[in-house]
């Protein structure tokens, strides 16, 4: 394939951005026939339709290609120009950069991030708000940049980085769980009202799965909140149970506005007895080894 003439591939990530041909050849500061020539040229070049011509306008999968490639090459030239003191290009404005991240994320702790990146040149955010299963697909589609995800496996053209584990509390009202969660979990959580985030959130349904082991998924009685706030406010007010990320549910918790009441009646017996009778035959946590030189102590 011949070389990606430059100011072909900046004009299809324009409409992709953009939506439309008028709309990107507003943001071009050049005419729309302008515009649709060059994505037909490109698309001449490649041998591929880049475009579906949709309102708004989409890239097809070879076009994502081209999207990704665009959005690299737009934030190396940036890069380039600030290192070399230039400043931004005529026109081009501040640097945009589309993340797509979890709600919960955004709930917690990814925003306080953002406000230290440094402003010089300056930095637009774009976020795009995507449960971290699907935000990959963002990636593929060349509309973001970046993605906070749960997909261990790189796009094309990205890395992958490990950021960490997010737990969540499988919590209640109190109320709620000594109406609903008195017996045992794999049993009443099948029946027990649910707050789900929206129709993709899976993740009630694997923690019962892990439960009952048989495939069973959490109660077809679900509340649909999409957001991470409502979500917690949903759970504490008694609406259904629901898995809540630890730093949401963590002062809730405390409060005695939530109660974890999911656990095994069983296992939480067998951790009683573990408790009770360690205590007799290990010795106290903090307290050294009386074995003398070279014995050790081995935390349980």
């Amino acid at each position: 394939m011949d070389e990606l003439p430059l100011d072909q591939v900046r004009t299809l990530l324009a409409v992709v951005d953009e939506g439309t041909f008028d709309a990107a050849a507003a943001a071009l500061h050049v005419t729309p026939s302008a515009v649709s020539q060059r994505v037909k040229a490109l698309e001449q070049r490649t041998g591929r339709v880049l475009l579906m011509r949709s309102k708004p306008v989409r890239a097809t999968e070879s076009g994502e290609v081209v999207v990704r490639f665009a959005r690299q090459l737009a934030r190396l030239e940036r890069d380039a120009r600030a290192e070399l003191g230039m400043g931004t290009a005529d026109g081009q404005g501040p640097v945009r950069l589309p993340i797509a991240v979890n709600a919960d994320s955004l709930a917690t702790w990814f925003l306080p991030v953002l406000s230290r990146v440094p402003q010089d040149p300056p930095v637009c955010f774009e976020l795009y708000r995507e449960d971290e299963s699907h935000t990959t697909a963002l990636l593929r589609e060349g509309q973001v940049m970046a993605a906070v995800t749960s997909s261990p496996d790189p796009v094309a053209g990205c890395t992958v980085r490990a950021l960490g584990l997010a737990r969540y509390l499988p919590v209640a009202a109190p109320g709620f769980a000594a109406r609903h969660l008195a017996g045992e979990p794999a049993a009443d959580l099948r029946t027990a009202p649910t707050i789900v985030f929206d129709r993709r959130d899976d993740l009630q349904d694997s923690f019962v799965r892990s439960l009952t082991g048989d495939g069973t998924g959490a109660s077809p009685v679900r509340h649909r909140v999409p957001t991470s706030e409502g979500f917690r406010d949903a759970v504490a007010s008694g609406l259904g149970w629901g898995l809540v990320p630890e730093a949401q549910a963590g002062p809730l918790l405390r409060a005695g506005a939530l109660v974890r009441k999911l656990d095994s009646p069983a296992l939480a017996a067998v951790a009683r007895l573990v408790a009770e009778t360690a205590r007799g035959a290990l010795l106290p946590p903090g307290r050294p080894g009386s074995g003398g030189p070279g014995a050790g102590d081995r935390p349980r």
